[in-house]
């Protein structure tokens, strides 16, 4: 029987949001209620905290959860969940999957997390994600809103911050009547076996011009299996986001 450990990924410093981890939201830390979400999944049969500081470590354990230090020179998030994942094997023994799930999303459904779970261990891709219908005008032409482009197989062809494809001819009123744009939602799942290969990847020309990670993998031949979610994500970079989720938090109490 297959093994999926969960690991998220959480930093202090964050540039634009020192200490966001431990923002309370309505009586909870982000840290404890992405933790809280993700222990709901049937998909998982561990989570742990990959963090680099000493006091998200504290208020995850003294919850009850399960953490690991990592170097805080951690390049980015993924990096990190493969730098928990050596240290988690020492003491738990190897998984067959592990799923890199954002730690400032602390709203994330359970239900996103055993669906893409389940994509992993059906692909014959050795890595996997979701995506989610882009409903909203705004969010299309939103850079920080990254777009999906797929073959016929589900797989990832090109992921972007314009929209893609360009509707050539088409009035950009008449956009969503022609044709359906795809958003990633920002979470991976991975092969294990894959993991060292990941790792030993170079940046790419198209990672940097884009800012996005996952066109490394691609870039250097990687499948990316993508299955598509009805549930959306409430992800928190600033301090107007909390302003948000504290409100949408007391709005559902």
């Amino acid at each position: 029987m297959s093994s999926t450990v969960g690991i998220i990924p959480a930093r202090y410093l964050s540039t634009r949001f020192p200490g966001k981890p431990l923002v309370n939201i309505a009586g909870k830390s982000m840290i404890c209620r992405v933790y809280e979400q993700c222990i709901k999944s049937t998909g998982l049969q561990r989570v742990y905290v990959a963090t680099d500081d000493q006091r998200i470590y504290k208020e995850v354990t003294e919850k009850g959860g399960l953490a690991v230090m990592t170097d805080s020179m951690a390049l980015n998030g993924t990096i990190r969940c493969f730098d928990a994942y050596e240290k988690i094997i020492e003491t738990e023994g190897e998984f067959d999957y592990l799923i890199n799930i954002q730690g400032d999303e602390p709203f994330i459904r359970p239900e996103q997390i055993t669906e893409l779970a389940q994509l992993i261990k059906t692909s014959d891709c050795s890595i996997a994600t979701l995506v989610k219908e882009i409903t909203d005008p705004l969010e299309l032409w939103d850079s920080n809103t990254i777009k999906v482009v797929t073959d016929g197989s589900d797989r990832a062809l090109y992921f972007s911050r314009q929209p893609i494809p360009y509707l050539q001819g088409v009035d950009k009123a008449h956009w969503f009547e022609k044709h359906t744009f795809l958003k990633h939602i920002g979470i991976y799942a991975f092969n294990t076996k894959a993991i060292p290969e990941i790792k030993a990847m170079k940046p790419t020309l198209l990672e940097k011009a884009e800012s996005l990670e996952q066109l490394r993998w691609i870039g250097h031949g990687s499948k990316i299996a993508v299955g598509t979610t009805s549930y959306q994500t409430i992800s928190i970079d600033t301090p107007s986001d909390l302003e948000k989720a504290i409100l949408y938090v007391q709005s559902n109490i």
